[in-house]
């Protein structure tokens, strides 16, 4: 791949030696503009103003203008004495979390390569050193007549740089949200959800650019002599149009299961709340149920036992007081008895 910018990685006074590479590349199909009476190609020429004549690159300088319209040149000379520490160097200044880096900042991306074989080390260094730390690299550079901020993080065995938008470059998202009050309904939720569930993950390199494959077909066709792709049929247009969300959304999650082979029924989800009374209900019901079976309780074993003793207790005495009663009927006997004898007559 060819190198777009060569300069150093300035790693505290660890310098890496690196070529900037493009990480990305447009795959849009690209047109040119034609003349549609001829076919003739249309082309641009650059032409001062003032005189009307046209100039050559090499007769193109820069100039900012200022709010009255006033044009101030401005040569590379100029650009080139600012005092821009990061004209050939990217300086690594902080080292942070990669969930810090808002995604709204994210630009271009780049392939760090390291220069030459004394970069080598150093730049294995700073790769192994991001993969243990868990962490990016914030840094600032130059480019194309401007400092930029960028991040680096390691993909695979590679150092790799997101141009950052600067956090100054970021709207605020002021009048972007609905300014209706609306209100989402649990059972809503519960549709998104399954919905969600459904669609599940998809492996991200299985994706592609459908309109470009129609696009080339399209073009392939006319190169062929034929008449290219006949157009769609126009369906119902949408827009405006009030639509059922319940009904929407279990449409989708239909849909979403039978393009994935699975049971295209949608069990009518009942809302989160009235789920929650349910429970609450099962559970006032089974505590009642509790209730009215402690006011009988059924018999434990040690409540069996007593009883046990208590009857066995009960017989031990009545037992006793049997056999006091015979003793005392058989000491009466013996006391008449001895009392017969000493009374007879000699």
């Amino acid at each position: 791949m060819r190198s777009i910018w060569n300069g150093a990685i300035s790693f505290g006074l660890v310098s890496i030696p690196i070529k900037l590479v493009n990480a990305t590349e447009s795959r849009s199909v690209s047109f040119r503009q034609i003349h549609t009476e001829d076919g003739g190609r249309v082309r641009y020429k650059k032409v001062c103003e003032l005189d009307g004549e046209e100039v050559t690159q090499a007769e193109i300088g820069k100039a900012y203008e200022d709010a009255d319209g006033t044009m101030i040149p401005i040569t590379d000379e100029d650009l080139a004495a600012l005092p821009l520490p990061t004209a050939k160097t990217i300086e690594i200044v902080a080292f942070v979390a990669a969930g810090e880096i808002d995604p709204l900042q994210m630009d271009a991306a780049y392939y760090l390569s390291a220069n030459g074989v004394p970069a080598a080390k150093p730049y294995t260094l700073l790769r192994e050193a991001l993969k243990r730390s868990d962490r990016v690299a914030l840094a600032k550079y130059a480019l194309r007549g401007r400092e930029r901020l960028g991040m680096l993080r390691v993909v695979d065995d590679v150092i790799a740089m997101h141009g950052l938008l600067w956090p100054d470059e970021i709207r605020a998202p002021e009048g972007v949200a609905p300014e209706t009050p609306v209100t989402v309904r649990e059972a809503e939720l519960d549709l998104a959800d399954a919905l969600m569930a459904t669609l599940g993950e998809v492996d991200i390199t299985t994706l592609h650019d459908d309109y470009r494959t129609a696009v080339e077909e399209m073009i392939a066709a006319k190169a062929a002599g034929g008449e290219g792709v006949a157009p769609p049929s126009p369906g119902e247009e949408e827009g405006g149009r009030v639509i059922d969300l319940m009904a929407a959304l279990e449409g989708s999650v239909r849909a979403a299961r039978e393009a994935r082979g699975e049971d295209a029924v949608v069990t009518e989800l009942k809302p989160r709340g009235t789920a929650k009374k349910a429970t609450a209900k099962k559970a006032a019901a089974k505590k009642t149920a509790a209730k009215s079976t402690s006011a009988e309780p059924a018999p434990t074993k040690k409540t069996a036992a007593k009883k046990t003793t208590a009857k066995r207790t009960t017989a031990k005495k009545a037992t006793a007081k049997s056999t006091s009663a015979r003793k005392a009927t058989a000491k009466s006997a013996s006391g008449q008895k001895a009392s017969g004898q000493k009374r007879r007559p000699a």
